[in-house]
């Protein structure tokens, strides 16, 4: 009997102890379903390309609590925020873009400048308030930043974009991450096209637009970057229009520069050809680019054999002293020093899609020709204040 009795009071401790556990087990099911149900709610963006939401408020939620949930990788150095389109038209649920729109700009020192978060502030909205893409479709926000300027971009956003009408993602990319990457393939152009006196590792992300299509994930093919002190007075959404227009061969976008900058800087080439049109202003001159807006159809120019042999050390160094040119414009020298000799790799866009309101050279110099690279017909669709130039109102 006293066998049963300590029988019976073990089974007895072993029923409790089991439902003890089955309690614990119960409290940590409903826990995860918890997480995942409410947190569905939540827009936590860990990837470029495919998990882009859209906002299920109206025009009269509070767009100031836009979620700013960041998914940081270390091992890119970049990090991602998806901020609320705010669209009363597009009810239902949330689904992610099937078309991808891609523009970049430089983000750098901006919170030691409120110059450059006014340019900043103006170029958003006005991207914002005229930007409208259609159903599925999506535009990708790269902004390439220091950490200072990141932390000042996340608050200045959803403000910024409250507007939007569209399916967005912002995406920041670590300066220092990009530069080291593009250092060896740029530092020969730093010589030839950097202004300082050698700040190379710093320099050199004033060239990421040449070499772009080595720097960006393959599935990206094609990306548009711009300045910051720009205006929009049209849909970006038309601006990438213009890569339907490139002919065979070409494998960036790039208006005239609308001074005579490359008058003045190939100067000696053009003293010892005086036949050349290298310098001379439009239609039949070559004045040379404005890389304020530029197309890069980064498939392209991963084909291209012709444009990747250009960014060989000794080609650029060969053109460079061909034409004595000493530039200090980045990236902008480079494209117009090849375009000199390599027309067919660019594709013309029309100057209204980077009207650059700078007057500098008609007051140094070439004011009996100043006109002559200044005047742009047809209509405005992007201003560019370029050398801290005021932007019309509208």
């Amino acid at each position: 009997m006293g066998f049963l009795r300590i029988l019976s009071s073990t089974m007895a401790r072993m029923s409790t102890f089991r439902s003890y556990q089955m309690v614990l087990l119960l409290a940590a099911a409903l826990a995860v379903v918890a997480f995942y149900y409410f947190g569905s709610e939540r827009h936590s963006f860990s990837s470029t390309t495919k998990r882009i939401r859209q906002s299920q408020a109206s025009q009269n939620a509070n767009r100031n609590d836009a979620d700013l949930s960041l998914d940081t990788r270390p091992e890119h150095k970049e990090s991602k925020i998806a901020l609320e389109a705010n669209d009363a038209a597009r009810q239902g649920d949330a689904s992610p873009a099937s078309v991808e729109y891609h523009a970049l700009m430089m983000f750098t020192k901006v919170d030691k400048s409120r110059g450059l978060q006014a340019k900043f502030q103006v170029a958003v909205r006005s991207m914002a308030k005229h930007g409208s893409f259609l159903e599925g479709e999506a535009l990708v926000l790269h902004f390439v930043s220091d950490e200072a300027s990141r932390e000042l971009g996340e608050k200045m956003l959803p403000e910024l974009l409250m507007d939007a009408t569209f399916l967005y993602q912002v995406v920041f990319h670590d300066v220092s991450s990009l530069s080291e990457k593009l250092l060896p393939i740029v530092e020969v152009m730093q010589k030839h096209f950097s202004a300082g006196s050698g700040a190379y590792f710093s320099d050199a992300i004033f060239f990421l637009s040449v070499a772009m299509h080595r720097i960006m994930p393959a599935e990206m093919k094609r990306i548009v970057q711009l300045d910051l002190d720009l205006k929009f007075r049209s849909n970006i959404r038309d601006l990438f229009q213009e890569f339907s227009h490139f002919p065979p061969g070409a494998v960036i976008g790039i208006g005239p520069e609308l001074q005579p900058v490359y008058r003045h800087m190939f100067w000696q080439y053009r003293k010892e050809n005086p036949k050349s049109k290298v310098g001379e202003p439009p239609p039949d001159g070559q004045p040379g680019f404005n890389s304020g807006v530029m197309l890069l159809d980064l498939e392209a120019m991963r084909r291209s054999a012709l444009y990747n042999q250009l960014l060989e050390p000794g080609r650029v160094a060969g053109l460079a002293e061909k034409y004595h040119l000493q530039g200090h414009l980045g990236d902008q020298d480079f494209f117009s020093l090849i375009g000199m000799e390599h027309p067919e790799l660019f594709s013309p866009l029309p100057c209204g899609w980077n009207r650059q309101l700078c007057t500098w050279w008609r007051d140094h110099g070439y004011g009996d020709v100043f006109q002559l690279y200044y005047r742009c017909e047809g209509p405005v669709h992007i201003y560019h204040g370029n050398c801290n130039t005021s932007i019309p109102d509208d």
